[in-house]
């Protein structure tokens, strides 16, 4: 092992000496961490996967990451919706496979020992329906899993369409990983030093901050505006330079751009800048689709089904989640100009237990510390 290699318990302890608040929620996972990481590095047969759940700030995150920066057998650390996008091109390529599933898993298992994965989160009905097999796959090749999530398994994808197609999922999840609470009183992310103003709110008849922000991150580069080519995307932007981009949330987040986009993103800048970011969410509204037309995937039972109570622009709202969560796992921070206040971006929808984890980010992009730049 490595000397600069720590435990768990020995990360903790260390960040306790200097200046984490002692947290008896956190000390519970560390046990627990720490057991399972004792378990893989002494070449254990028998090593039980930990599955981290709590809400957000709880510091679920970066316990995960101390336990996968210090392990000494092959890794793989990725957050979830990145883990299901490597998923679903897998499943493309083994178009006409039998049991692809099966395969992946055997592949993941040759590549890696231990998979540690983000903010498990479920909202999709493709997703969903992969889980299960996909799960139970994994766990059948001995690859051992390390999870946070903002529920426990029970309550993943609970008012999703076609949900017992999810609960073979659930059930692989809590059989082969020590469930373990993280719900402490304190909200971490409000602990990590001094801040860094990185949100404005605009009324209709102000200027805009923007124009400045963009000059003072951007000075020293070449700049240029208009069309911006990513990958074989294009988008159009405000402005940009070597590294800052700067779009109005339109043309970010009502554009029919994907995870794999703002991966994208975050591979070519360091900073992003978002402005015109109107109020989210709003009054639910009833909506039916037919079949097939929204997710691709083969309803079980006959006719059309019943959409979520969604708001209007909550498709939007979904990307601009996305978008976040790239960000925050790739520390690139958001500068963002708004029409209300963050704690009144969104408050009212059917995304809204997804947007605690947006907003909860937001505010720790704020702090001084959360930046490349």
């Amino acid at each position: 092992m490595s000397d600069h290699r720590q435990s768990p318990m020995q990360a903790y302890t260390q960040a306790l000496a200097q200046g984490f608040i002692d947290d008896p929620a956190q000390r519970q996972a560390v046990a627990v961490l720490e057991q399972c990481y004792q378990a893989i590095q002494s070449g254990s047969a028998q090593v039980t996967g930990v599955y981290l759940y709590g809400r957000v700030g709880r510091g679920k995150t970066w316990l995960m990451d101390q336990f996968y920066r210090n392990l000494s057998v092959p890794a793989r650390r990725q957050h979830f919706h990145r883990f299901m996008q490597d998923i679903h091109q897998r499943l493309f390529r083994l178009t006409g496979t039998a049991n692809p599933l099966a395969v992946i898993a055997a592949e993941l298992s040759h590549e890696i020992e231990v998979l540690c994965f983000d903010e498990l989160f479920v909202s999709d009905i493709a997703d969903a329906m992969i889980l299960g097999g996909l799960f139970q796959a994994l766990f059948a090749q001995g690859l051992i899993v390390v999870a946070t999530s903002n529920q426990p398994p029970a309550d993943l994808y609970s008012e999703g369409y076609n949900r017992t197609r999810f609960l073979p999922a659930i059930a692989a999840l809590e059989q082969h990983m020590q469930l373990v609470s993280v719900d402490g009183v304190q909200d971490h992310r409000l602990h990590n030093g001094p801040t860094v103003r990185r949100y404005w709110t605009r009324a209709a008849d102000q200027h805009s901050e923007m124009p400045a922000v963009f000059a003072q991150l951007s000075a020293q580069q070449a700049v240029a505006e208009g069309r911006l080519a990513l990958g074989e995307r294009t988008i159009i932007t405000q402005a940009y330079s070597d590294e800052v981009v700067w779009c109005d949330y339109a043309q970010l987040c009502e554009q029919p751009l994907s995870a794999l986009d703002f991966i994208a993103l975050c591979d070519r800048f360091q900073v992003v800048l978002l402005s015109a970011v109107p109020q989210l969410g709003g009054q639910q509204q009833t909506a039916k689709i037919a079949r097939g037309t929204e997710d691709a995937v083969l309803r079980v039972d006959a006719g059309d089904r019943q959409l979520p109570m969604l708001a209007q622009g909550d498709d939007s709202v979904r990307r601009f989640i996305a978008l976040v969560d790239e960000c925050y796992d790739r520390r690139v921070p958001i500068y963002m100009e708004a029409c209300v206040p963050l704690a009144q971006l969104y408050t009212e929808g059917y995304l809204a237990f997804a947007f605690r984890r947006t907003y909860s980010r937001l505010k720790e992009m704020q702090l001084e510390s959360f930046a490349k730049l």
